[in-house]
């Protein structure tokens, strides 16, 4: 079977593949903290909601934390920040267990491969992802999977490439950090991370207009659009203003690491953009606005923009953890051939 994970720092999206059809469970990666009582837990536990009780608390997990947090006015609690475990965070590590354990559920059999998506270091922060990454392979692993990860960006390659070759651009913005990856026939030729995304947008937006951060979320989340015509002096208005630099500051980091990596001149490559924070409508626009004004050292035959953005990485992390697992298959097959043939050699003899 194999499973994809998308380890986002505002969502956590599985994939597997089920018949001819890939299916994803997602949960929001947040909770929220109030207080207990008998009737509290009894209304949740009724309405499926997802929780526990800790003390005198109850967290409320997932999907229901938003909602919760703006019932009672509250911000939503993260285990993640910037792309990876929150260290400021003391209840991180178990939220994030338990929202994983309802993301992609028991494996299938023992050791089932499993890819999780891992940030590659940002290039603009002293930022460390090892702990991180090293953090959820124990999870996963104790889980009874076989668990590896893999770069976020070279996730997004194998999800919306395959008919390029694996050959192309492939950058997730995500909420922590945007990933990018250049690759030349499923080799990465350069792959790094900026320490900005989603969140940063939500946060800057957020201060400049006095909202609270959940909220300008909710709105960014509800029908936003990049349409150019975007009154200013709002939340859309302040949004906009802090896509467009984003955009700027993720092409400008390109442009600064491809001349870092001596990358080859003669290359004409697609980009493919995903990620729950291009999923605005007209992000693709934009994003091919400012990159025809930048000076990018090899061509661009097209921009694309994924049609599923908020499961390209789950997606592209199924298709590395299908390939090993058959790889492996065939190892085994093999192995079975050569031990068999050993055997009737012997027999002859």
């Amino acid at each position: 079977m194999a499973k994809g994970l998308d380890v986002g720092t505002m969502n956590l999206i599985s994939a597997q593949q089920e018949g001819n059809e890939t299916v994803f469970v997602q949960q929001r990666n947040s909770f929220v903290e109030i207080e207990y009582s008998d009737m509290a837990e009894q209304m949740l536990s009724r309405s499926e909601v997802l929780h526990i009780r800790k003390d005198d608390k109850v967290y409320v997990l997932g999907d229901d934390a938003l909602n919760f947090a703006n019932i009672f006015n509250r911000e939503t609690r993260r285990p993640m920040s910037q792309g990876i475990l929150s260290s400021s965070e003391k209840s991180a590590i178990p939220m994030m267990k338990l929202i994983i354990e309802q993301v992609v559920g028991s494996p299938d059999y023992p050791n089932e491969k499993l890819y999780f998506s891992s940030p590659a270091d940002p290039m603009d922060s002293n930022l460390s992802t090892l702990y991180h990454q090293k953090t959820i392979e124990s999870f996963l692993n104790e889980m009874g999977y076989d668990a590896e990860p893999i770069n976020e960006g070279m996730s997004v390659i194998y999800s919306d490439l395959a008919d390029n070759d694996f050959t192309g651009l492939g950058i997730s913005f995500g909420a922590g950090m945007t990933n990018v990856c250049l690759a030349y026939y499923a080799v990465p030729v350069m792959k790094f991370s900026v320490a900005r995304g989603g969140d940063w947008i939500d946060e800057q937006a957020a201060q400049a207009t006095g909202r609270s951060v959940d909220k300008v979320t909710s709105i960014k989340e509800d029908d936003f659009e990049l349409d150019f015509q975007t009154d200013v002096g709002g939340v859309e208005g302040a949004l906009a203003i802090y896509y467009e630099n984003l955009l700027d500051y993720v092409i400008g980091n390109i442009v600064e690491e491809v001349d870092e990596e001596d990358v080859e001149e003669g290359l004409d490559v697609p980009v493919v953009v995903t990620g729950g924070t291009s999923s605005p409508n007209g992000f693709a626009q934009l994003f091919e606005q400012h990159l025809e004004d930048a000076n990018i050292p090899f061509s661009i035959s097209d921009v694309r923009h994924a049609d599923e953005p908020m499961y390209s990485v789950s997606r592209g992390a199924l298709v590395a953890a299908r390939s090993d697992e058959g790889e492996r298959e065939r190892q085994a097959d093999q192995e079975s051939e050569d031990v068999e043939e050993a055997e009737e050699a012997a027999s002859d003899d």
